[in-house]
């Protein structure tokens, strides 16, 4: 009865298995004809599986309903709504990448099937309950996006980001698994929640060195500062569809984990991790902000943004309050909605001949040559930067009014602070597109109706007309965050 329960809650990771698994046979037998249709399989996969996630969200499932494997794994309502996230983010990288690919004539369908086994892998690390589960999803993930990183095997560029990714990724993996075994000698479980009741009545030096050592390594999944060195170079020399799915379904699904670790797993030791989410918020806003000031390559530059916003996240996440948590994730599906269109966007640049254009310099007088891209570009630049009354200034709204009600009034000063700072380099990008004289004929090529859909998908999501859906984000976002604290 247990298993059948348990079978029935991952459904939908079921059928991203099992369509990966079914994909992979399909390649090798097809070979390079069979892309396209590896692609469009893989993103029906995703989208059966955004469909059968829906309903835990919109009716906040949470409590003993929802745990599967004997309390290995949950299918709530707060892994669920991230799941969502990951499951479109996924998506939109499968829509955009085989334009990119086509040109290079280096599309495969092992793009598609790795794209699926790493939203699989984070599909577990946000319904992770316990740490061999969390481990594993993490992994499964990591190993598909190591690949991803490197996928144009020819370009050095690629290479060169795919073994930077490799080596600090096995190094905070270890670092992680330092911090697990120290846990688990000392609490003699493994369970989140049996940590949290170890912990409960005091925290031993074994612990607290535990503790921090799995915030360290979460740290750098989610490129927060001081882990955050690897961010700009795998951002710039990955293939920009990678890149666009690095900055939004890994960030999500690592920072939807790091809640699940802080409240379930450390909720009765607060001010132990507190310390430590408060600094990695400040740093990463200062270091995000000040860094992308000097960058002339926009993927470099919005890498940059990616370390900001996650500092954003975390000051939602230092609260330890619902109020905190709700606004981590309205604020993250927001995120994920200007990254892919900042992406999608990028994608567009290009010359007559279809070569990318990636620097500031590229795009000058833009407006001129493409007047929708560039306003659309700049709508979300604006958002980015937390201009009202566009949505990225409802989610900053929403973690500053947060902090401020958890009395972190200096952490949420801190924040309006380093935004004002931020705003430049995004206005940068915006003069440059607006205001300055076109130096040559570039930024002149044509991109298809996907591209179009997708920027105009993410164009409206951050724009005022998102106003309406507000209220229904803030209450699946409430409802989730009601789910994990349950939990906790």
């Amino acid at each position: 009865m247990e298993l059948t329960m348990s079978l029935g809650l991952v459904i939908p990771e079921l059928v991203l298995s099992m369509s990966g698994l079914i994909m992979l046979l399909f390649a090798a037998w097809g070979g390079p004809e069979a892309s396209k249709p590896v692609s469009i399989a893989c993103a029906v996969a995703l989208g059966g599986a955004f469909f059968l996630v829906a309903p835990t969200v919109c009716s906040g499932a949470s409590g003993l309903d929802t745990i599967a494997f004997y309390g290995q794994f949950h299918a709530d309502a707060y892994a669920g709504l991230a799941k969502l996230m990951i499951y479109a983010a996924a998506g939109a990288a499968l829509v955009v990448a085989p334009a990119y690919f086509d040109r290079l004539k280096a599309m495969r369908p092992e793009f598609a099937i790795l794209v699926l086994f790493a939203a699989l892998g984070m599909s577990i690390m946000v319904s992770a309950a316990d740490l061999l589960t969390l481990y594993i999803g993490l992994e499964l993930n990591s190993l598909a996006a190591y690949v991803l990183a490197a996928y144009l095997r020819d370009d050095d560029k690629s290479a060169e980001a795919g073994l930077k990714y490799f080596v600090l990724g096995a190094l905070a993996s270890g670092i992680l698994l330092f911090g697990m075994s120290l846990i688990y000698g000392f609490t003699g479980t493994t369970n989140f929640a049996g940590i949290n009741v170890a912990m409960s009545v005091g925290l031993s030096n074994g612990m607290l060195f535990g503790l921090i050592f799995v915030m360290a390594g979460m740290a750098f999944k989610i490129s927060a500062v001081p882990f955050h060195m690897w961010t700009p170079d795998v951002y710039e020399g990955a293939p920009t569809p990678v890149t666009m799915f690095f900055a939004s379904a890994p960030k999500v699904a690592a920072v939807a984990l790091l809640g699940r670790l802080s409240m379930e797993a450390f909720g009765s030791q607060t001010a132990a991790w507190q310390q430590i989410v408060t600094f990695a918020a400040i740093a990463s806003i200062v270091v995000g902000a000040l860094g992308a000031i000097g960058q002339n390559n926009i993927k470099r530059l919005l890498a940059f943004s990616s370390i900001n916003n996650v500092g954003f996240i975390l000051i939602g996440l230092a609260t330890a309050s619902a109020a905190g948590v709700s606004a981590m994730l309205v604020y993250l599906a927001f995120y994920v909605a200007m990254t892919v269109g900042s992406f999608v966007a990028v994608l567009m640049l290009k010359d007559a001949e279809g070569n990318p254009l990636e620097t500031l310099t590229e795009i000058k007088g833009l407006s001129t040559k493409q007047p929708a891209l560039a306003w659309c570009l700049m709508l979300i630049m604006f958002s980015l930067a937390g201009i009202p009354p566009l949505m990225g200034f409802y989610g900053k709204l929403v973690i500053f009014q947060a902090a401020v009600e958890a009395d972190l009034i200096a952490l949420a000063a801190i924040g309006i602070a380093a935004s004002v700072i931020g705003a430049f380099y995004y206005l940068k990008v915006i003069k440059v597109m607006f205001f300055d004289a076109p130096s040559d004929d570039k930024a002149v090529g044509t991109s298809d109706w996907a591209h179009w859909a997708l920027l105009a998908i993410a164009t409206l999501a951050v724009s005022p007309l998102a106003w309406l859906a507000t209220g229904w984000l803030t209450a699946l976002a409430d409802k989730a965050a009601a789910a994990l604290l349950f939990a906790a």
